[in-house]
This record gives C-alpha cells, sequence and structure tokens, in this order.
C-alpha cells in the first residue's frame, strides 16, 4: 500500500528541514476521488510576468542560492514546487519533473525520483536550476549538483501559510517572475479571507477526524493540514493522541469511536477508504459522522500539497462544514 511511502517520505522530509519546519505535511501521490470545486486560483500559466534582473541571490532552505541568469532548463524534484512554478508563469522554463508531478497536466513529468534522486538522470537533463522539497543521500543531493556547478534550491515543506507565500516568491526571484509571484500570493490570499468570511465564525467548535491511512495515522493541528482547518476554527480530534508531539499520530479505533467527530475527512480514499468499510470496523456503524452523511473523501494530492491548491483544499472543508450543519441544524 503506497501509504507506507508517504509515512517514509514524511521522515526524510522531516530530516531535511529546519526546526522550524518540523511540523510539516508530506507529498501524497494518489489518484483524484472527488472533483475538486473549480477556484479562481487553478494552476495555469500567468498571462503577465515582470522578469527581474539577473544575477540574482535568493533565501532556500540550504542558505543563500546565486543564479547568474535566468534559468530556462528548470527540473523540479518536488509536485509541490511543480504547481507553483507553472501558477506563476515559470511553466515554460520547467524543462522536467519528477514521477510525482501529476499536476498540472502540461507538466513535464518523467521517472526522476525525488525521494531516491539519481544524480547522472538529473545532470542527463543539463538544468540551470534544480528545485527540491528535501535533500536525500549521502552526501546529499545538493552537494552533488553544487560540484556539477547546478545551482539547487531547497524548499522544505512549508510549515505555515507564510512559509507558502514565501516560497512563492522565492520561487518567483529565482526564476523571473516576480509579478506572476506576486499576483499568486494576492489571489490565494483574497480566496482564503473569503472562505473564512463566509464559514468560519459557524464553523467554531465543529470536531473533525483527518485520515491519513486506513491503519488510523491522522495528522494534527501542529502540522500544516491541521492548520487549513483551524482557519475555520475546526477542532482536531488527533490532537490529545499526540503524546510525543510529532503531528503525525497512530491513533486507536476505540479513540475515534470515543471522541466521535462530527466529521470524517479521508485522504486515504483513493485506496478503497468508504462510508461502507467504515461501517465494518467495531463501533463505527453508529458514529455521528457517519449517520449525519459527514463523511469526505479527499483528493489526497491537494490535502497534502502546500501549493497554489490550498484553496480548493479549504473549499473542500468550508462546503463539508455547511452541509453538516445543515444537516444537523434541521
Amino acid at each position: 500500500m503506497r501509504i507506507t511511502a508517504l509515512l517514509a517520505s514524511l521522515a526524510l522530509a522531516l530530516a531535511a528541514c529546519t526546526p522550524a519546519q518540523v511540523a510539516t505535511t508530506t507529498e501524497a501521490p494518489v489518484a483524484s476521488t472527488t472533483t475538486m470545486a473549480p477556484t479562481t486560483t487553478e494552476v495555469v500559466e500567468a498571462t503577465t510576468t515582470t522578469l527581474g534582473a539577473f544575477p540574482v541571490t535568493v533565501e532556500g532552505d540550504n542558505g543563500s542560492v546565486t543564479i547568474e541568469e535566468r534559468p530556462n532548463a528548470v527540473i523540479s524534484l518536488s509536485p509541490t514546487h511543480t504547481e507553483m512554478l507553472f501558477a506563476i508563469g515559470a511553466g515554460e522554463q520547467v524543462i522536467a519533473v519528477d514521477d510525482q508531478s501529476n499536476y498540472p497536466a502540461e507538466a513535464p513529468i518523467t521517472d526522476l525520483s525525488g525521494f531516491t534522486p539519481n544524480l547522472e538522470a538529473i545532470l542527463a537533463f543539463e538544468p540551470d536550476l534544480v528545485i527540491i522539497s528535501f535533500d536525500p543521500g549521502d552526501p546529499p543531493l545538493s552537494a552533488g549538483l553544487a560540484a556539477a556547478g547546478v545551482p539547487t534550491l531547497l524548499l522544505g515543506a512549508a510549515a505555515t501559510l507564510d512559509d507558502v507565500y514565501r516560497q512563492i516568491e522565492v520561487l518567483g526571484e529565482a526564476t523571473g517572475n516576480t509579478e506572476g509571484a506576486a499576483d499568486l500570493n494576492a489571489q490565494i490570499q483574497t480566496d482564503i479571507a473569503a472562505i473564512i468570511e463566509e464559514v468560519g465564525g459557524i464553523a467554531e467548535g465543529v470536531t473533525y477526524y483527518h485520515e491519513l491511512s486506513s491503519d488510523l495515522y491522522s495528522a494534527t493541528s501542529s502540522t500544516f493540514i491541521g492548520q487549513i482547518y483551524s482557519l475555520l476554527g475546526l477542532v482536531n480530534i488527533a490532537d490529545p493522541a499526540d503524546e510525543n508531539g510529532f503531528g503525525y499520530p497512530q491513533i486507536s479505533p476505540e479513540f475515534v469511536v470515543t471522541a466521535d467527530p462530527d466529521i470524517i475527512f479521508l485522504a486515504d480514499a483513493a485506496y478503497g477508504v468508504t462510508v461502507d468499510s467504515l461501517r465494518e470496523r467495531p463501533g463505527w456503524d453508529g458514529m455521528s459522522a457517519l449517520e449525519n452523511g459527514a463523511v469526505v473523501p479527499l483528493d489526497a494530492d491537494i490535502a497534502s500539497r502546500w501549493g497554489p491548491r490550498i484553496v480548493e483544499f479549504l473549499q473542500v472543508v468550508a462546503e463539508a462544514v455547511e452541509k453538516y450543519l445543515a444537516v444537523t441544524s434541521g
């Protein structure tokens, strides 16, 4: 089951992050199971961009990175940053992406891996900038690329929304698409504010359970995933179960039954977890979320990547809250 790879990649990402980034999410490459509501932040090529001046020095999680000329042979080994690059108008500069970068459709997907990168395979594309979300290997990938004279920008998993905006801005500077980055950040902030204004007040106190896998790994409020839910005031039942503060506790079926969350969100729906399969779990059949039709399958890519489509994730959560309140208040 691919969720095992998800948790393994999470551990790798955490190991590569700075202390301020320890509470993070990871990237879960899973097929979509729902049709997401369209938003104004759909990842498309920006129509206007301002080309930045080069050389430019940007700050990544691997320190200062100097890029001498506007890069026109960019490789992204991170699905989240692939989405960001295309959203700011840098898509035409991207020559290759990793095997998990399945969005947008025009991204030049290859068999390159961001989890177990092959230096020689990457260099064969003759990149002038490589973007990664963690830095595996011994020595790390960035060291091998540096020895070959290729600038490498490490942008680890976001811990906060401010991290998202910062990474988009950095990618804009690094690729010469500063205006596209600024426009994208402004649009994300506007869309999020509109959703919070509409739903935030009425969602206060609604409890939820976010299931990462059928063996009941979840994400607490300290993670980026959890912080998106917190924007609307939802209460995470997994928080008390995270005794070591890791952010991704494995909780017992009995714990979930006792907590009886108002809404259940399934990030493992692509693996066949459904309302019917939840009912088959001992004690789950009478839970409030199942009785009220408040079980929500998620597109795991959207729910785990900290890129432009966080607005779509928040919109799905908001719609689930509105539906739950309509059912329970009637």
